[in-house]
């Protein structure tokens, strides 16, 4: 049997010599590669991307296809340009609230009113932009996103001294204010759904030379706001400081951290990106009314926690939270090519934050018992200034 060892004769040194026998280094590029390949398989996107291609790539099998009449070519249910760009504009929404719930979530804390901010902005918009009355198409966009980040600004700064001032858990200052904004927008709009310029529109809607039936803005727009909070999150020390203040508030705060203003911070962000999502879907969709993203409140939880967000805090991704609002919408969308009863759109979703949350809990407690295993197993040091104690 060949020996691992490589033995040397040194007879300059009088030395006998024996070292282990290593395969031969990767050259750069594919040391590279397989680093990256590493990090990519242990990431917690990698396992919600690989269940989206899955149910996707069974999704396009089930669905079937249709002969398309002007063409005559034949057509997946599933698998053509129109649906998909369809389901990354229902999934745009989600997915943009979803980052700031995120980072909310990660900061120890929950924003239940990101819906009625929604409907806020873009009521407030359309009345803005309506009594304005006609105006040059870059100054009614630059209007109307104006007028969405100013509201919902003052929505999270709202949300955020309520829930540091008054010392109340952010659970019940933003189930107060998701029913005070929304009514707000119902009695400012007298409950009408008010129409936006259609400067707005085009914008919303413009086909980047795509085709005409075809709109990769709120696709475009869901990656950029994905992106910039991804950077803020991973690559910024404000970033750093709400994943620390989620994690341990008291050791954030011991370690000089200004936790309350982090913590109003989160709550004006998250405020800003239900503002950024009420501006696209207004113009997109040609109008505004009091009762736009009813309910978004647990589509945008829901992709924040399937996306691996804990709800202890100290935990999460705007990637992650991008991904889970696709796999949302892939639910949905399932449901209508398959031809299902859609109220079991509700189940499904339900069930799915269960068992993320579940799964959640249980890795944590796994990894909690694996730590306390390695430190029970190790040695005490002579020179250890706290050694483990004697059994007797």
């Amino acid at each position: 049997r060949s020996s691992p060892f490589v033995c040397v004769d040194s007879p300059s040194h009088g030395l006998y010599s024996c070292s282990r026998d290593r395969p031969a280094p990767l050259s750069p590029l594919a040391d590279r590669l397989r680093r990256a390949g590493s990090a990519l398989a242990r990431s917690p996107q990698a396992g919600l991307a690989l269940v989206i291609l899955v149910a996707g790539a069974g999704l396009a099998i089930a669905g079937g296809s249709h002969t398309d009449p002007a063409s005559g070519a034949t057509i997946n249910n599933f698998l053509n340009a129109h649906t998909l760009f369809q389901m990354a504009t229902d999934a745009s929404g989600f997915a943009i609230m979803g980052v700031g719930a995120t980072i909310v979530i990660i900061a120890g804390g929950i924003d239940l009113s990101a819906g009625a901010v929604y409907a806020l902005a873009g009521v407030v918009m359309a009345m803005v932009l309506r009594a304005a009355g006609p105006l040059d198409p870059i100054v009614a966009v630059a209007l109307g996103l104006g007028t969405c980040i100013a509201v919902s600004l003052a929505c999270g700064v709202a949300n955020g001294v309520m829930v540091v001032g008054l010392q109340v858990h952010p659970f019940i200052i933003t189930l107060g204010t998701m029913w005070m904004l929304r009514g707000i927008a119902f009695v400012a709009s007298h409950a009408e759904s008010i129409p936006v310029p259609a400067a707005l529109t085009h914008v919303a809607k413009a086909s980047l030379g795509l085709g005409a039936t075809l709109s990769p803005v709120p696709l475009l727009s869901m990656l950029a706001v994905t992106l910039t909070g991804s950077v803020y999150l991973s690559r910024t020390v404000m970033g750093r400081h709400i994943f620390a203040v989620g994690g341990n508030p008291e050791a954030s705060r011991f370690a000089g951290l200004a936790v309350q203003r982090i913590r109003l911070g989160v709550f004006v962000l998250s405020s800003l990106t239900a503002g950024a999502a009420a501006f696209l879907g207004a113009s997109f969709y040609g109008s505004a009314s009091s009762s736009d993203a009813n309910g978004y409140e647990l589509y945008v939880i829901a992709s924040a926690v399937v996306g691996g967000a804990s709800l202890t805090g100290g935990k999460g991704s705007a990637v992650s939270a991008m991904l889970g609002a696709l796999l949302i919408v892939l639910i949905r969308q399932a449901i209508r090519t398959l031809h299902l009863d859609q109220n079991y759109e509700w189940i499904i979703i339900g069930g799915a934050m269960i068992v993320a949350v579940v799964l959640d809990q249980g890795g944590t407690k796994l990894v909690a018992r694996r730590v306390a295993a390695a430190a029970g197993r190790r040695p005490s040091s002579p020179t250890d200034p706290n050694p483990a104690p004697e059994s007797r």
